[in-house]
This record gives C-alpha cells, sequence and structure tokens, in this order.
C-alpha cells in the first residue's frame, strides 16, 4: 500500500498491480457480502472457489510495500519523517472510515454492535483505532483494515533494522529485531511476502520476458502464486510471487506494459482508498438486496444488480475518498504537521 512520491521513482507497472490488487479483493466481496446476506444463488463451487481467490492480493501489496519501503527510509533519512509520512498517507481515511463505523455502525444495525455494552464498545473502539485487534484476537471493524497491522509491523521493524544497521552500523543490536521479523512470519507466514518486494529491492534483479509471452507468463505466474497461498502454503507461492514481481519491474516485459494501460494506473492511484472505503460503499446494497429478497425478487438478478452497480458505487467512493481525503486533507495536514514536529514547512506532495 506504501507508494514513492518521488516522480523519478515512480514504476507504472507497479502502479497497475497496486490496482490489480485491489480489484481482485474489491471482487471478493462482490460475491462473499450477498453470501454472508443469504441472496447469493447458488453457484458452482469451482466458481465460488476461484473468486475467492482474489483475497489474496492482498499479498501483492505487501510485496509492493516491501520493495518501496526501503527506498523511502533511504530519502527521507530520518526515522521520524518516514513515520510521518506513513501516517499521513494511512491515518486519514483509515481514522475517518473508523469514526463513521463507530458512529454510524450501532445506529444502523451494523452486526459488528450487535450484543455488546458499553465496555466493549469503547474496548473495540480503541484496539481497532491502534491496529491491534488480529494481535489481541479481537473482532476487527473495518473489514480489510487487519492488513494495515502487518503494515505498520513492517514499518517499525524495517525502521528499526534500519537504524541499527545503516546508521549504528551494529547488526548485533538489529539481531533481535530480524529474529522478530522471522518470528513473525513464522507465526503469519502470509507476512514473507514483504521480504519479496524486499529483495528486489536490495539486489538488481529484473525478469525481463517481452510481449505477449511475457503477459502469458505473468498471468501464470500470479496464478500459480494465489493457489499455492489457497490450497498449499503460503511459503510455496513465494517463488511465483518472486518471478510475478521480477517481471513487473522489467519496464519492458509483457506484463509490466499491461500493467502500465490507463484503467490499472486509474486504479492503482486510488487503490488505497478503493481498498478500504468499498465495503462501506456496498453495505448499504446489502441490506437493500437482503429485503428484495424478502419480498421474492429472483436471486440471479439481486447478485447480478449488486455486482454492477456496487462496483461502480464502490470506484465513485474510492474515487471520492482519494481526492478529498487522501489529496486535499493531506495537503493541509501535511505542511502544518511537518511545522509543528520537525519545524519545516513545506508544499505538500503525495506520497502514496
Amino acid at each position: 500500500m506504501a507508494v514513492s512520491g518521488d516522480g523519478k521513482n515512480f514504476i507504472g507497472a507497479i502502479q497497475g498491480l497496486r490496482g490489480i490488487a485491489a480489484l481482485s479483493v474489491l471482487i471478493v466481496h462482490l460475491q462473499d457480502m450477498p453470501l454472508l446476506a443469504g441472496f447469493l444463488p447458488p453457484i458452482w463451487p469451482w466458481l465460488e472457489a476461484t473468486v475467492n481467490l482474489g483475497g489474496h492480493g492482498v499479498e501483492l501489496f505487501f510485496m509492493i510495500s516491501g520493495f518501496l519501503i526501503p527506498a523511502s527510509l533511504m530519502r527521507h533519512r530520518s526515522v521520524g519523517k518516514f513515520f510521518l509520512d506513513r501516517a499521513l498517507r494511512i491515518l486519514p481515511v483509515f481514522v475517518i472510515l473508523h469514526l463513521i463505523l463507530f458512529t454510524a455502525g450501532p445506529l444502523v444495525g451494523y452486526k459488528f454492535f450487535k450484543g455488546i455494552d458499553l465496555a466493549t464498545y469503547l474496548k473495540l473502539f480503541f484496539v481497532n483505532l491502534t491496529f491491534l485487534p488480529d494481535a489481541l484476537g479481537l473482532p476487527i471493524g473495518q473489514q480489510n483494515a487487519w492488513t494495515l497491522s502487518y503494515e505498520w509491523a513492517f514499518y517499525i521493524l524495517f525502521a528499526m533494522i534500519f537504524v541499527m544497521v545503516m546508521q549504528r552500523r551494529n547488526w548485533l543490536l538489529a539481531a533481535p529485531f530480524i529474529l522478530l521479523g522471522l518470528a513473525g512470519i513464522a507465526f503469519r507466514p502470509i507476512a514473507a511476502f514483504f521480504l519479496v518486494g524486499l529483495l528486489f529491492s536490495l539486489v538488481d534483479l529484473r525478469i525481463r520476458v517481452v510481449g505477449w509471452p511475457g503477459l502469458l507468463a505473468g498471468i501464470l505466474c500470479g496464478i500459480a502464486m494465489y493457489v499455492s497461498i489457497e490450497y498449499v502454503h503460503p511459503l510455496a507461492a513465494l517463488l511465483p510471487g518472486a518471478l510475478l514481481f521480477g517481471m513487473v519491474l522489467a519496464p519492458d516485459s509483457g506484463i509490466a506494459a499491461a500493467l502500465s494501460g490507463k484503467f490499472l494506473q486509474f486504479l492503482g492511484k486510488i487503490s488505497y482508498s478503493l481498498y478500504l472505503v468499498h465495503p462501506f460503499a456496498l453495505f448499504p446494497l446489502q441490506v437493500i438486496g437482503v429485503k428484495l429478497a424478502a419480498y421474492g425478487v429472483n436471486l440471479w438478478l439481486l447478485w447480478a444488480g449488486f455486482a454492477g452497480i456496487g462496483l461502480i458505487a464502490a470506484l465513485i467512493a474510492g474515487t471520492v475518498s482519494y481526492e478529498l481525503i487522501e489529496v486535499r486533507l493531506r495537503r493541509l495536514l501535511d505542511p502544518a504537521l511537518r511545522g509543528l514536529f520537525f519545524g519545516v514547512r513545506r508544499e505538500a506532495r503525495y506520497v502514496a
């Protein structure tokens, strides 16, 4: 979910890959939300299983972060400034949605709040606000925000290792953080995908397969990665994931050219907002779908309407969130907070 704000470091194919990641997660919810609400028509098991694979778009996000974060730290040369940029990138959209969820959720009967008392409500409010529900085994309010816990853990661990190795020149001091990261991977193996991106950030390795063979190879590696995560083990998916990412980074490869198309570039630009906002955009349609199903409306018609209108609503909501929160609100917050913490005022720039 991180992307460089430096134009000279911008890689269009990574932007497109981010768009694919967000879109694949959205497609899963276009099936899951009707299923959970009870108006998904009977579909072939293979189709349901195939759509559910889209949830592994999050591992694509992890590879992208692993690739971009080291360059971001080197560019900032300050852990404090790096974390300010990370906070400005992640928190505005997340916090606004968090406040909407905990304010409007109980009023509209959102299932997350059913049967809880005030003490539990307050506990869930603060635990979710600090990205700790997964670590504490508590319910997650924002459907997709669990991945932000992984992102922040990676930022913190890598920043600590960066300080010990690059600034203090002491691998011994870095060892506990490295071991903690490895323990995290043992506990949550999908975190290993950060290492794929990290590898390509440290080693100038690019896999150049041009034309349609490169496009086909990239698609097959992506499919192999998703299937391996789901049906074998996340660690088994690291090889196809690395092959895919190596091809994405080669500017003239077939898959990189496909990912550089205008629509995927647009999706990549709004991907963070799209990823977090789309469950909120789909929720009213889910409620309407339940009511219409109770009136006997054909389930196939309901699902088609939910998917079609939901896709449009999610794209609109993601675009609005990007423009109003990620761009305009950040433009206001960036110089003020930079001046407050570092005594420096500058023109805000978009850092994704």
